[in-house]
């Protein structure tokens, strides 16, 4: 240590000297210390204590910079502690900053010294510096001690009020200090809470949470008015406070919101035998579909907020998505966080370890999320047995027909490893499998059998344990397994696995009636030598022979009765007495050895294999009491969906001036462009949009819907943006009120246009099938101004279906007789939710208006009309999809293409041509459709069943399917006279679309609408350069 001491001393320029004589005397009494085995050095860090001591910053500094590398080291620096609370005063800041940093650590060891500071640690409270403040709160919230808490009380007080929201922050993290050292001062830290909850500084938002979930959990009422705040901040804030938001808003939703799952159960009513029913029983279910449920707009802004995390690179942020989206989501959009949880397992095996319980729970109850990505779970060498564990639970609850055979070939190589443990797990898996897939029982049952000759008694023990189980289930039809494991017992030693041959043995005596005695005669010898375990199961054996076959096995029962009555296991002595009673009918025997044989040979329940995974889900995911399978200290548990939903008014901001602002901007004419102004204040107002948005306004709706749409698109694909998603976001509520001015202005229309608008509207909210066409559909159609006008494309540029315009004289007269506005209400903003007319479409047509009469149009002054034509079909090749391979299909072969001829089905049927093929040498018959799996609003069109198809035969078959304008996968079942094979077709977005052509004047009013949006993009690009 002198040499250390020295070191230091070097650099403190003129005290070099100086320190070194004062190093010097620690230098003697250590030479002899040296030889001395059990002496200590009682003045280890006196070159500390002095240098803290000395007149000179840069030595002070240099010593805290050590006892701070010590403290990080973890080794113990109390002892000094006198020495650095005399620097709590420094004016140095540096120095101040570290002694505040060792005070943390031993204030609360050496409370009677640190509250000597407490008049210094006030006056910090009022330094200019941010740090020093809060670090001096941080020091006053660790010296606990009952005496100060008006103190602590009065400090948090004044901090969360603070102009930095560093400061702010570590006054929400002092809170949780002050309740757990008085629980008394709950009321008053509740309003500091409150108080905080209303922040907008992304650095205190997961602070305060936090302190919320350890003061008032059950306070929600403090998180009403919070609730759209915390959503909109919940990307910016750091990853330990997102994970503490996000299993917050999953138990508040949990309060707040109808359950979304029971709109999944009224989707399947909706899918089954739609296509042939009238129109009057399609409105009525369509009716039902809309009032059964509808999502809250706030419920859907927390989804889709919390959407763009699945990207972070944190993975308890991952796990917390990946948790709220399966306790709040719709089942069919809860596949999303799949992949983002398969990525995961590149991770350490800690995060792996907890990842895979988590998979293992949702695997249990919803196969189809994990399914596509069933070779990740493919066990690898380098994978600790705990990792190995968890993969082949989870490959079990994802086994079904289809992929069973490929998982027992996996299985077979699991066997093999040196891992005995695993090997022993993965019979037991093949044993799930045989149980829960009726098919391939023998053939497990058969490698079962092969695996009893395997050298490993491990794994010959877990097979026989294992067969025991399966024969249970049907034990007419395998007499001659139970005699080839007899065979085995003189060469197995594991007591479990002769256990189970005995127990089969003795429980299906009756068809093995002359090997099950010898069995006896042989264990009989060995009883005094065997495990206890196999001593009863002799004891039973003996008692099942005695009953059944007495002529032969009396005098074994009774000497192995004798045996036992005089054994070590006081277990084994009362079974003997028990059965010897029991059976052995003399003077002192009750009623019951009369229904000895009822009870020894009584027919036995079969045991059910189920994954150890079954009960957790009872526990939220994520969560540490859902790792250990047990309730842990602190945990909250998730409510049940509540029946009807809370009034969603109390998550309403009251904000008056903006308010005011908006009805003056909206209430301007058009022709004063309001645009810069407009838009700078939504910038500033874009917290406050959010909430006003969802208030029953147009814009929640559409924004509401357009989300859907987006979501079940990544849902499909797995490959989406999350700078797209951000901006989509963020850009919502701004788009809302655009539409909105545009449309604000457009009300000052002749009422003849809006009746007919009204009367076209009426006609397509027939064909819409969502919850929010109806209504889109009526603020689009205010757009036409007559039916010379062409009916423009729907869902820009999402629709299948492209409107037809034809114009005749009698038509151009009419529309230069009529008055119409000089304004244009086709926007390409509102074409989202425009919805077409459903005029049929029965074969492509080319352009409607030929070059000469498009030359004379394109002279007349037709201000509010637009021609938008359907062109000619471009001839590009089609690309063929596969549907169902051969070797899934078992040699049924299916390819898809789209035919691109409209018409065929109806205007909103997308044409698929299916072509199927037989592979194999035998005939395949009765080749049809069933169990329609589809999105809400998505119809389908089946083809004619195929009666028979000859071997290497093929045949094309022609389908329709209605995609509800998105790119959702159709699923159904593609089924034969014997298998069925669960099939999806997924449109890729170009099938969804017709070619149209318009005029470059119409172009040009059309791109003039988007110019709104093209500022609001433009600037925010801008925003995020800087």
């Amino acid at each position: 240590m002198s040499g250390n001491g020295l070191a230091y001393s070097e650099q403190g320029g003129e005290a070099a000297p100086e320190l070194a004589q004062e190093a010097a005397p620690t230098m003697v009494p250590s030479a002899p210390a040296a030889f001395g085995l059990f002496s200590s050095d009682t003045k280890k860090n006196e070159d500390l204590k002095q240098m803290l001591e000395s007149s000179k910053d840069s030595a002070k500094l240099d010593a805290m910079k050590r006892i701070v590398g010590m403290i990080a080291k973890g080794k113990n620096a109390s002892e000094l502690f006198p020495a650095v609370v005399k620097n709590v005063a420094s004016k140095n800041i540096e120095i101040k900053k570290l002694v505040y940093v060792y005070l943390m650590r031993y204030a609360e060891e050496q409370q009677d010294l640190a509250l000597l500071s407490i008049s210094t640690f006030q006056r910090a409270l009022k330094d200019p510096n941010q740090l020093i403040r809060a670090s001096a709160l941080r020091v006053l919230s660790s010296i606990r001690v009952p005496i100060i808490v008006p103190i602590m009380m009065l400090a948090i007080k004044e901090a969360s009020s603070d102009l930095s929201p560093y400061v702010r922050k570590n006054a929400a993290h002092a809170i949780q200090k002050l309740y757990s050292l008085d629980p008394e001062q709950k009321e008053m830290l509740i309003e500091v809470i409150e108080k905080l909850l209303k922040d907008r500084s992304t650095l205190v938002a997961g602070s305060v949470v936090m302190a919320f979930e350890e003061v008032c959990p059950d306070r929600i009422d403090l998180i009403h008015k919070n609730y759209r705040k915390l959503c909109n901040l919940l990307v910016d804030v750091e990853e330990w406070g997102q994970v503490v938001i996000i299993h917050m808003l999953t138990r508040y939703a949990r309060t707040q919101f109808v359950s979304p799952w029971k709109a999944d159960e009224v989707v399947d009513e909706y899918n089954e035998n739609n296509f042939y029913e009238s129109d009057e029983e399609q409105k009525e279910k369509d009716q039902k579909l809309k009032t059964t449920y509808t999502m809250d707009p706030d419920h859907r802004l927390l989804l889709r907020n919390t959407k763009p995390l699945l990207q972070s690179r944190n993975a308890a942020v991952v796990m917390a998505v990946a948790q709220l989206y399966w306790h709040l989501a719709p089942k069919s959009e809860a596949g999303i966080v799949s992949k983002s949880l398969v990525r995961l397992l590149r991770s350490n095996r800690e995060v792996q370890y907890i990842v895979l319980q988590n998979i293992a729970t949702m695997s249990i109850q919803r196969k189809g999320m994990f399914e596509p990505f069933l070779k990740s779970f493919y066990v690898r060498s380098t994978d600790p047995t705990m990792i190995k564990t968890l993969k082949l639970e989870i490959l079990t609850n994802l086994a079904n027909e289809a992929n069973i055979s490929t998982l027992l070939r996996e299985f077979q190589t699991y066997v093999k490893s040196q891992d005995k443990q695993f090997a022993a797990a993965t019979i037991q898996a093949i044993g799930r499998c045989a149980t829960n897939i009726t098919e391939v029982t023998d053939t497990c049952l058969n490698g079962l059998v092969c695996l009893l000759s395997n050298r490993d008694e491990i794994v010959v023990a877990e097979s026989v344990v294992v067969i025991k189980k399966l024969l249970q289930t049907q034990p007419a039809h395998h007499g001659e397994i139970i005699k080839h494991m007899a065979k085995l017992l003189d060469n197995i030693t594991v007591p479990v696995a002769r256990a189970s041959i005995l127990w089969l043995i003795g429980e299906y005596c009756e068809r093995v009636p002359k090997i099950a005695p010898d069995v006896l005669r042989k264990t009989a010898k060995s009883f005094t030598n065997e495990d206890d375990l196999v001593k009863l199961q002799i004891l039973n054996l003996g008692a099942k022979l005695y009953l059944t076959n007495s002529k032969q096995t009396k005098l074994l029962t009774q000497y192995v009765l004798n045996l036992g009555k005089y054994d070590q296991s006081y277990d084994i002595r009362d079974r003997t007495r028990f059965i010897r009673q029991l059976i052995v009918p003399n003077e002192k025997s009750g009623a019951l050895s009369k229904y000895a044989k009822k009870i020894f040979l009584a027919q036995k329940p079969a045991p059910l294999l189920e994954s150890p995974f079954k009960d957790r889900d009872r526990f939220q995911l994520g969560t540490l009491s859902h790792t250990l399978n047990s309730q842990a200290i602190g945990y909250l548990e998730l409510s049940d969906w509540p029946e009807v939903a809370p009034d969603a008014s109390v998550r309403n901001v009251d904000v008056v001036e903006s308010a005011k602002e908006w009805t003056g901007i909206l209430g301007k004419p058009k022709k004063e462009k309001p645009t810069e102004k407009f838009y700078s204040e939504s910038e500033e107002e874009e917290d406050e949009s959010a909430s006003t948005s969802s208030s029953g306004s147009e814009s929640g709706s559409e924004s509401e819907k357009e989300d859907k749409e987006e979501g079940s698109t990544d849902e499909t694909s797995g490959s989406s943006s999350p700078s797209e998603e951000s901006t989509d976001s963020d850009s919502d509520s701004k788009e809302s009120i655009a539409k909105k001015t545009c449309r604000a202005a457009d009300e000052s229309n002749s009422e003849d246009v809006k009746k007919k608008a009204e009367g076209i509207s009426k006609k397509r909210s027939t064909s819409s099938s969502s919850d929010t066409d109806s209504s889109s559909s009526e603020e689009s159609s205010s757009g036409s101004k007559s039916e010379s006008d062409s009916k423009s494309d729907s869902e820009s540029g999402k629709s299948r279906s492209a409107a037809s315009s034809k114009v005749t004289k009698k038509e151009e007269e009419t529309v230069q007789d009529r008055k119409t506005p000089n304004k244009q209400d086709v926007f390409l903003l509102d074409l989202d939710d425009f919805c077409p007319v459903t005029t049929p479409v029965t074969v492509p047509t080319a352009a409607v208006l030929s070059p000469s009469l498009t030359a004379d149009l394109e002279g007349l002054t037709l201000s509010s009309s637009s021609v938008i034509d359907v062109t000619t079909q471009v001839s590009v090749p089609t690309k063929t999809y596969e549907l169902l391979h051969r070797m899934s299909g078992k040699g049924l072969a299916a390819h898809y293409y789209f035919s691109r001829q409209p018409g065929l089905f109806g205007d909103h049927m997308v044409p698929v041509q299916v072509t199927v093929t037989n592979t194999t040498d035998q005939k395949i018959e009765n080749i049809h459709i069933e169990e329609k799996k589809l999105p809400p609003g998505m119809r389908m069109h089946e083809f004619n069943p195929i009666e028979c198809l000859e071997p290497g035969g093929s045949t094309t078959v022609t389908m329709g399917v209605d995609f509800c304008d998105s790119t959702q996968t159709a699923g159904f079942q593609l089924c034969t006279k014997d298998d069925h094979f669960n099939v999806s077709i997924q449109p890729p977005v170009g099938e969804l679309l017709l070619p149209v052509t318009m005029s470059e004047k119409d172009f040009k009013k059309e791109q003039a609408c988007l110019s709104a949006l093209y500022l609001l993009s433009k600037r925010r690009n801008a925003d995020r350069n800087e």
